[in-house]
């Protein structure tokens, strides 16, 4: 009689170990997903920026079409990988973000430019929004990895295998965009 509840009590401190490690990983699956939703968000307003920063130039540096063009392509890219997998997302918004630091460079070749008051509004919003996207990268990183790592530690790794619980890949830049990062053009609005 003692034995069999002694077996029932272990039976049922397992079976709510499970549960409590299930919920874990739900939740952190969950914060993962929300994380990478608010960088989607910021990722939006800086696709809506990007026209009207490209219009601007444009009236300034009319002969530099292949980087206009550029620009445009890589916005056009990133919009299209919306419903893509959340690597080629990053890929494809790497390339945006080359192309914007491009656009940048060029734009430091026009002190009119570098003048002008929509250019000055919208380079403020730019360098606001890149500043989100870039935290917000950094809480989503730091969620996969929570979630990564709790997926593979014991005994939760059995939960995560047996129902379906796929490692989380982190959102990271490209190479030329980690270059143009770490050595971004120099922009003064001073003539």
């Amino acid at each position: 009689m003692y034995v069999l509840i002694g077996f029932a009590v272990i039976v049922v401190l397992v079976l709510g170990l499970l549960v409590i490690l299930f919920n874990r990983l739900v939740a952190l699956r969950q914060r993962c997903g929300k994380a990478f939703h608010d960088i989607d968000i910021y990722l939006r307003h800086r696709h809506d920026l990007i026209p009207q920063l490209v219009e601007v130039v444009k009236g300034y540096a009319a002969h530099e079409k292949t980087v206009l063009e550029n620009v445009t392509a890589a916005r056009a890219g990133a919009g299209e990988a919306v419903s893509a997998s959340k690597t080629e997302r990053a890929r494809a918004e790497g390339a945006l973000g080359t192309a914007l630091v491009n656009l940048l460079s060029v734009a430091e070749a026009y002190p009119d430019l570098k003048a002008d008051a929509s250019f000055q509004r919208l380079m403020g919003e730019v360098a606001e929004i890149e500043d989100r996207i870039s935290a917000a990268r950094r809480y989503f990183n730091s969620a996969t990895a929570e979630y990564n790592t709790g997926r593979e530690q014991f005994p939760a790794n059995f939960i995560a295998n047996r129902f379906g619980f796929e490692a989380e890949h982190f959102f990271e830049l490209d190479e030329a965009v980690k270059r143009a990062v770490q050595e971004p053009p120099k922009i003064s609005f001073s003539n």
